[in-house]
């Protein structure tokens, strides 16, 4: 369900915006029931005469704020909790004409407890995590735009098990007051879409930016691979995407060359973790003191593991993201974007697991802007992707960049 197709649409007059909304709870009502990616949604809704999103339905994951519907942030403790303002973010979205049609499915507290919700492409395998109802609304095509967050991979990773499109934007492009926080270093919000182009017309719409909507042509980008091999082996499926996004966008007239990040790499990307759970000590330190029994399995066994890093553990960890940030400019200098892998492979079968944010964890540590490209669709009719890494700030030469390997992929 592409955002900007509906757009063009409406402003054209061949679909009305109340018609486009009507869709997307068709849609819903068809599909939900089994993949389950909406904790609650409207029945029934009106567009708002006015505003580039008119007409366009939004879901919104459960660990943002949203005055209209409960944000039980997939946990027990919150049931039922009903926040009396909208978070910032979905404020701008209202602004500028969307509806917010519904509460998408989070692991607890956007940690990594699964979800009961299903991948639309196969629903044996997990859409991932922790945006997991909003990559599945995407990718099912009940929505044209979910909101959705990233402190690891929870954005990048379902978008590519779900086949949709995604961007997390340059740390702060969007606000994150009214999200349950995690870790403040690193929790960005993000959006699902079902194409690069839907992604732009989303991101300016919300952010009132007009330099990241694509211009009608895209220039061919210089553009370094790298293969994170510090990160660990990935599975052939995710080789293959990489090789094949490559390949087009280079006979698309791109320049394409291998890259081998510095050392310092390697340590940024090892202590994105000690970040991390340093910060959720601070983040859930309510819940996990007065609610530890209620908390969910896998988030209580992560915090009572880590409940010990010192804070001179943590400077230090916080001290070597300085100087990888730093050493990203002179990368930079050599070519306009990166691209690697967006997931080690396939999602995996079953719902224990939402997968691992292994090749997404540096690159949320950066701050810089990525993107998500669907790529290739793996035997069981899995999907898998590959992502676009722009300078920090540089989230229209990201979008650029991404929509012309898209382009490059359909040639």
């Amino acid at each position: 369900m592409s955002l900007a197709e509906l757009q063009r649409r409406i402003e054209n007059g061949d679909l009305s915006a109340d018609t486009a909304i009507a869709q997307s709870l068709e849609a819903i009502a068809a599909q939900d029931k089994t993949i389950g990616a909406f904790v609650c949604h409207r029945i029934a809704a009106h567009a708002p005469s006015a505003g580039p999103l008119r007409g366009i339905a939004v879901g919104i994951k459960d660990i943002i704020d949203t005055a209209n519907f409960s944000t039980e942030m997939g946990s027990p403790i919150y049931r039922g909790f009903h926040p009396r303002a909208d978070a910032p973010v979905v404020a701008m979205l209202k602004q500028a004409g969307a509806t917010i049609i519904g509460k998408t499915t989070t692991t607890a507290f956007a940690a990594n407890d699964p979800t009961a919700t299903l991948n639309p492409h196969n629903h044996a395998h997990t859409p991932g995590g922790s945006s997991s109802g909003s990559a599945a609304a995407v990718g099912a095509g009940m929505v044209p735009l979910a909101l959705g967050t990233q402190t690891g991979g929870s954005v990048i990773r379902p978008a590519s098990f779900c086949g949709a499109a995604a961007i997390k934007p340059s740390y702060r492009l969007l606000p994150t007051v009214g999200v349950k926080c995690f870790s403040w270093s690193l929790d960005t919000v993000g959006l699902f879409a079902a194409g690069v182009e839907d992604l732009a017309c989303g991101l300016s719409a919300i952010t009132g930016r007009t330099e990241l909507l694509l211009p009608p042509s895209v220039a061919a980008p210089r553009i370094g691979v790298v293969t994170q091999d510090f990160a660990g082996e990935v599975e052939k499926a995710s080789v293959e995407a990489l090789q094949m996004a490559a390949r087009a966008a280079e006979r698309s007239g791109a320049s394409v060359r291998a890259l081998a990040l510095p050392p310092i790499f390697a340590d940024a990307w090892r202590i994105h973790t000690t970040v991390q759970q340093f910060e959720a000590h601070q983040a859930l330190a309510w819940e996990y003191r007065e609610r530890y029994a209620e908390m969910a399995p896998l988030l209580r066994g992560r915090l009572d593991e880590s409940r010990d890093i010192p804070p001179a553990e943590y400077d230090e960890a916080q001290a070597i993201a300085v100087q990888a940030r730093a050493a990203l400019d002179p990368i930079f200098r050599e070519v306009d974007v990166l691209l690697t892998y967006s997931a080690p492979g396939t999602p995996p079968k079953g719902l224990d697991s939402t997968g691992d944010p292994r090749l997404n964890r540096l690159w949320t540590l950066m701050g810089t802007p990525c993107v998500n490209v669907p790529t290739l669709t793996a035997e069981g009719n899995l999907p898998v992707g590959v992502q676009v890494i722009a300078p920090y700030g540089s989230d229209a030469k990201a979008l650029a960049a991404a929509r012309f390997v898209e382009q490059a992929l359909k040639r």
